[in-house]
């Protein structure tokens, strides 16, 4: 199907609900709140918290269970639902997945695990911000000179944070150090970049957004330095992920609130699930089973069947190529002019 065979244009008061930038902006937040954590446990807890969350939310199940694999999941399904949406992108998805086997699969074999790592955490680490900043342009009018410098700066200082995080265990001293004065320094530069740049937005509520972006590093930045590893983690993933449910939960919503157009909505309708809750109760529960049972299961069928077992099948294979599909598709899908934009609305 070609796009001009898809007709991607509606009356935009068929869009009943928008994507309000208040409550985007609302989601940073958790950016004081961490701070707060960090002080309190500082001054009453005896640091108690820094000596005892792991280096990742991501080590703990629940914590995946609640973010991180849960947009993923409803990523991929709301493209696999709509017929539509995957015959519109089909090329560029076999292109990818093939892509991935090739690189990430039989790469692995001669590829280092180290350099796919990082190559990997590049990818997160720019996906994640291209997303905050990619709203934030849209609120704050900048340049296109501008919007780049204070990207590229977030992304550059994004990479040495994650890595300054996650590769620490395997870093030497003196290594674990230059990557926190890299990190600093780029963080500095975007505080600075955004000083000159701040005159160039037109508005109060647009500033403030421009600064909750650049916050959003400097304050992972300096809780990273504090070593509460887990907070510093926590702030991007939290905003990153709830702000894409929002994103989802309101195309969902003003594509089938007048009548069921999928299979998923024709069967959430006989069970009688409100719009609102089917996306994320099903990417929710999807993500329980398999992260908790998939391995397992496969493993159960290999073992019967050929009597063998294929290392973390689920929770590295296939959630692997679902978050690096993730990574590709989130880039395009809602752009303008995108099939699934014409749902997408916006309000302060």
């Amino acid at each position: 199907m070609s796009a001009r065979s898809f007709s991607i244009q509606r009356d935009i008061n068929d869009n009943k609900l928008a994507v309000s930038f208040r409550v985007l902006m609302g989601l940073y937040a958790i950016i004081p709140i961490c701070l707060l954590i960090k002080w309190v446990d500082g001054a009453y807890w005896g640091e108690y918290l820094l000596h005892h969350l792991p280096s990742s939310p991501t080590h703990y199940v629940l914590f995946q269970i609640l973010f991180g694999t849960p947009h993923i999941v409803a990523s991929a399904i709301l493209l696999t639902s709509n017929r539509e949406y995957l015959v519109f992108y089909r090329t560029k998805i076999f292109a990818m997945t093939a892509f991935i086997i090739v690189f990430f699969g039989i790469g692995s074999l001669f590829i280092p695990y180290k350099v796919l790592y990082i190559i990997t955490a590049c990818w997160t680490v720019y996906h994640v911000l291209k997303q905050q900043h990619g709203i934030g342009k849209a609120v704050c009018r900048l340049p296109p000179y501008a919007f780049y410098v204070l990207l590229w700066l977030s992304v550059a200082a994004g990479i040495f944070i994650y890595m300054g995080i996650f590769l620490k265990n395997s870093l030497e001293p003196e290594q674990a150090e230059w990557i926190r004065r890299i990190a600093a320094a780029l963080s500095a530069l975007l505080v600075a970049a955004s000083i000159a740049c701040q005159h160039k937005v037109g508005t109060t509520f647009g500033k403030f957004f421009m600064w909750a972006n650049t916050l959003l590093i400097v304050s992972s930045f300096y809780l990273y330095t504090q070593q509460y590893y887990f907070l510093a983690i926590l702030i991007p993933r939290l905003v990153h992920d709830a702000t894409a449910y929002i994103f989802y939960v309101t195309h969902d919503y003003n594509k089938h609130y007048r009548q069921p157009r999928n299979w998923l909505y024709h069967a959430a309708a006989r069970c009688n699930l409100h719009v609102f809750v089917v996306l994320p109760l099903l990417s929710f529960v999807l993500t329980f089973l398999l992260q908790a049972y998939g391995d397992e299961l496969v493993n159960w069928i290999t073992r019967t069947l050929f009597d063998t077992e294929i290392y973390k099948a689920i929770t590295l294979g296939l959630l692997g190529y679902l978050a690096l599909m993730h990574y590709y598709t989130e880039a395009f899908v809602w752009a303008a002019g995108s099939p699934l934009r014409q749902y997408i609305r916006f309000k302060l």
